[in-house]
């Protein structure tokens, strides 16, 4: 069957919200031919080790769907001492976020253009200390919701490669998406709901870092913080 994924393969990503790409800035356009080589992670050639890709670092951070890159740079920004890898599909999303990454001169992030998926299966296990899933495509419509990226095997994936303590940042402004998450989350035993009380998921966590996509509101809810430890 040519629409058949074979065991071992991830089902191609969509996209709920627009698919047609802008043309890439002159700029941005430069710097996927100039500084993306250096940081760019490629999963599909093997297993990826983040303690060779920046043996000092102190932890290990990945953020699954970038965007635009703006949340990623601000954290590496701040945390010079973590290697921070980012998984986004779309290349719109990384040339911006590689603007990003020059303009405040980083050098502990590594890139991949392509299915997280993908790049959660080349790590090793227990390899990272910190996760963000922001604001992810919703899919609403029912018969969409395979789409989401938020699934019981994506649940084990991500437990495989987290240590234990290790935490995991949801944020969602679609109120059935976070329940959807909430409910498969909590259903793992490997994660726990580290909330105790309603700030905890309705104001944004203190070191979080607004972006111009959230700012835009187009979910149904105010955004919902669920933030999980690994067991």
């Amino acid at each position: 069957m040519p629409n058949e994924v074979k065991a071992g393969e991830h089902a191609p990503i969509r996209s709920f919200g627009r698919t047609r790409s802008r043309t890439i800035k002159p700029r941005q356009a430069a710097l996927m031919g100039s500084l993306l080589p250096g940081i760019a992670l490629d999963p599909e050639a093997g297993p990826i080790d983040p303690r060779a890709l920046m043996p000092e670092a102190a932890e290990v951070w990945l953020e699954i769907g970038f965007g635009g890159g703006e949340h990623m740079a601000a954290q590496a920004a701040r945390r010079p001492d973590a290697l921070v890898l980012g998984a986004e599909p779309f290349q719109n999303g990384a040339a911006s976020a590689l603007r990003h990454i020059e303009a405040h001169g980083l050098s502990n992030i590594r890139l991949y253009v392509g299915d997280a998926r993908t790049l959660l299966d080349a790590l090793p296990d227990a390899a990272l200390d910190r996760v963000f899933i922001l604001f992810p495509d919703p899919w609403p419509k029912a018969r969409h919701h395979k789409r989401r990226l938020i699934q019981m095997d994506a649940i084990q994936a991500l437990a495989r490669v987290m240590k234990p303590g290790a935490r995991l940042r949801f944020a969602s402004d679609w109120a059935d998406y976070v329940d959807w998450t909430l409910e498969r989350m909590l259903a793992s035993p490997s994660f726990h709901w580290t909330a105790q009380r309603a700030d905890d998921w309705r104001a944004p966590p203190a070191d979080h870092v607004t972006t111009r996509y959230e700012e835009k509101r187009l979910g149904d809810i105010a955004p919902v913080w669920l933030e999980f430890e690994r067991s």
